[in-house]
């Protein structure tokens, strides 16, 4: 059997780097891109994992780090879009580099990765997308969030319009819609709109990001980022063919909650959490 390669976007650490890291044990080869490879010293201990410098909304370091990667592997099964961020906060106070900023890494970016293989895959007669999103890509968990959200959803629109122009290509896609979890140092990778001129939101602001300062400091009330590698590894190997893999407790329950009653209702349980 042919040794099976994947690129892995956002590899510097979380969920990124974990994925490499299961990858390259299951004797995968592993395309591993961060924007600092030279600060990176865990991942070079694999001789399996190769390093590349990536931005993901540089389009043409895309281009560049899709071609290191395919003349270093020959060729390239599988991609993980994994690199991305989240913009917390009023969407008034925000600036317009925030909103720039928010599209360009977690939707452009994904974009600019599956732009940049398909002449591969179309080459090699299939490959396969698997696309990171979050249970905030299919409902509203977390007050102050429209920007994240708004990337998400644009993410999972992106990802299921893609399915009807891939499909005769023989080219897949998978979506893992993963909730918070241990170790991503969500808190530290998220950047909050402010304006000290306007103070209406600031009682919800403080409520928010407290719940997330919480959370961060208790990573048992997390989800163990292990399954969310397991969900991938899974779509991966081909162990499952769930176009959409729910994981973790958390956002099943919201999932459950939001089928359950009418959006009115869902969204008014959601504001009432933190009034």
């Amino acid at each position: 059997m042919d040794q099976k390669t994947i690129f892995i976007t956002g590899t510097s650490s979380g969920l990124g780097k974990l994925t490499a890291i299961r990858f390259a044990q299951l004797g995968w080869r592993v395309a591993a891109t961060m924007r600092s490879p030279e600060k990176e010293t865990e991942l070079q201990a694999y001789e399996n994992i190769r390093l590349f410098k990536l931005d993901v909304t540089d389009p043409n370091q895309v281009r560049s780090a899709v071609a290191q990667a395919i003349e270093a592997f020959g060729k390239i099964d599988v991609v993980v879009n994994n690199a991305g961020m989240g913009v917390y906060g009023a969407l008034e106070l925000a600036t317009e580099e925030q909103i720039d900023w928010q599209f360009a890494v977690n939707v452009r970016g994904a974009m600019n990765v599956i732009r940049g293989f398909l002449p591969h895959f179309r080459a090699n007669g299939g490959g396969m997308f698997v696309n990171i999103s979050s249970f905030m890509g299919v409902t509203t968990a977390v007050p102050l969030g429209s920007l994240y959200n708004m990337s998400k959803f644009a993410l999972e629109g992106l990802t299921e319009g893609l399915y009807y122009e891939f499909k005769p290509m023989n080219i897949e896609l998978r979506l893992i819609e993963q909730g918070g979890s241990a170790g991503n140092n969500f808190v530290n990778n998220t950047s909050w709109t402010r304006n000290d001129a306007i103070s209406a939101y600031d009682v919800l602001t403080d409520k928010v990001s407290k719940m997330m300062a919480n959370a961060s400091a208790n990573p048992e009330s997390l989800d163990d980022p292990r399954i969310i590698v397991d969900a991938i590894e899974a779509v991966a190997t081909g162990r499952t063919m769930q176009f959409r893999t729910l994981v973790g407790q958390a956002g099943k329950d919201l999932m459950e909650l939001r089928r359950s009653v009418p959006i009115e209702q869902y969204l008014e349980t959601i504001a009432h959490n933190y009034r």
